[in-house]
């Protein structure tokens, strides 16, 4: 989940991909389709109609309500998705939780009332069943540790209900883990945030980190013993914004087993729309308006300055370029896809809902990848890793007990610094 933004690509006047690509591209997606990381459907059902699906019917067209709907899933060849149950950083305490609950039902809601296109998966096995069945396995991410009020046993609640990822932090940093957009606070993890992550391994939910400081990355890769994800982020050697991956921290996927999940996000993708959106956010501050303000007041301010200094536009060849450079640092066996639709109010040119898929995998396509490599991309390799935290966490549960250590308890009342 992100604020609205956009960007232009630097390869906005590249060609469209070929109709023989396209062609190739919805083939494959039709024997290996893309398990997408993140979108924020269950957050925008809140926002706008709080969770009354027959206002928002996924089976008819959402445009343009939505970036999500079951006829445009099936254009995009989407056999998988996590849809993120996330909640508002500025919730906490019981708050966030009782909200997390709620995303949490919304999903099972999804899963009941469209049963012959959704179907609740809750592991690897799960997901290939869906493919075998035609359907879309869904799955859910909690977006920020936050949602789980500081309690290993709330931890392990949303794993029972079927949260298989938690991203560590959202935009703030919360009492055990820094954010990529905050200012420095513990320094990475905390020892309470490292029992989290060991905990997330006994239970076999994924360890997401997207959103989280270059330290935290760090310190979860130091501390867990299974493979972690980034469920929507890019290269920060191609987009220098802080929520995309350092190359650093992409080396050491192999070595882990994990898989980072390229986002679509114009203002992580684009230099262009990082800069633009600073120029953006300053100009609403200093109407007296918040950066992330997006009241019809705040938005005819922000429209004005569009107006006088157009937004840039990002394009398929854009999130293209953040994989080629993925592959060459981490491997193609440690890359996937994760969109953030219906999470952000911007998309590239040809990425513009979930409708999108076959336009990027044809710019791959085109640029020489191969279609084993592909499979990897779009199915293989998020099924491998959510495979791969089961198999871990069955070790671990053979071998030790939960854990009920609480926060004071190792960080102390005022907290403490991580070690990385």
């Amino acid at each position: 989940m992100t604020s609205p933004s956009s960007g232009t690509s630097a390869s906005a006047a590249s060609p469209a991909p070929s109709a023989a690509s396209l062609g190739e591209a919805r083939a494959l997606l039709r024997e290996f389709p893309v398990a997408d990381g993140h979108n924020d459907l269950p957050w925008a059902l809140r926002q706008q109609v709080r969770y009354d699906l027959g206002a928002r019917d996924i089976a008819t067209d959402q445009r343009p309500h939505l970036h999500t709907d079951l006829a445009r899933l099936g254009e995009g060849g989407v056999g998988a998705q996590f849809w993120s149950v996330y909640v508002r950083s500025d919730l906490s305490g019981d708050a966030a939780v009782s909200a997390t609950l709620e995303q949490i039902d919304c999903v099972e809601q999804l899963t009941a009332r469209y049963e012959a296109d959704l179907r609740r998966a809750r592991s690897a096995a799960d997901m290939e069943s869906a493919r075998s069945e035609g359907r879309i396995a869904s799955l859910m991410g909690a977006e920020g540790g936050h949602s789980i009020n500081n309690s290993l046993a709330t931890l392990r609640a949303l794993y029972a209900l079927g949260v298989r990822y938690m991203t560590l932090t959202h935009n703030d940093n919360i009492d055990w883990a820094d954010s990529a957009t905050d200012e420095v606070g513990v320094g990475g993890l905390t020892a309470f945030g490292r029992a989290v992550v060991r905990e997330m391994n006994r239970s076999g939910m994924l360890v997401d980190l997207s959103h989280v400081a270059a330290s935290t990355m760090r310190d979860a890769l130091d501390a867990s013993a299974a493979p972690v994800i980034f469920s929507h982020s890019s290269s920060r050697a191609v987009c220098d914004h802080p929520r995309n991956i350092p190359d650093d921290v992409l080396e050491r996927l192999p070595a882990n087993g994990g898989v980072a999940m390229a986002t679509f996000v114009p203002k992580f993708v684009l230099q262009e729309a990082v800069d633009w959106t600073r120029r953006a956010e300053g100009h609403l501050e200093a109407s007296g308006f918040h950066a992330l303000d997006h009241t019809p007041e705040a938005m005819k301010v922000l429209a004005a300055f569009e107006e006088a200094d157009p937004r840039p536009v990002a394009t398929a060849a854009t999130v293209a370029d953040h994989l080629d450079h993925m592959r060459e640092v981490a491997g193609i066996d440690h890359l996937g896809i994760g969109g953030d639709y219906d999470g952000t109010a911007y998309t590239p040119r040809g990425l513009d809902d979930v409708a999108g898929y076959p336009n990027l995998i044809a710019e791959l396509l085109d640029r020489g990848w191969s279609r084993p490599d592909l499979a990897k991309l779009t199915w293989q390799n998020t099924v491998r890793v959510l495979g791969a935290a089961e198999d871990v966490a069955a070790d671990l549960q053979s071998r030790t007990g939960v854990s009920n250590a609480t926060i004071e308890e190792l960080d102390g009342a005022g907290g403490a610094a991580g070690e990385g």
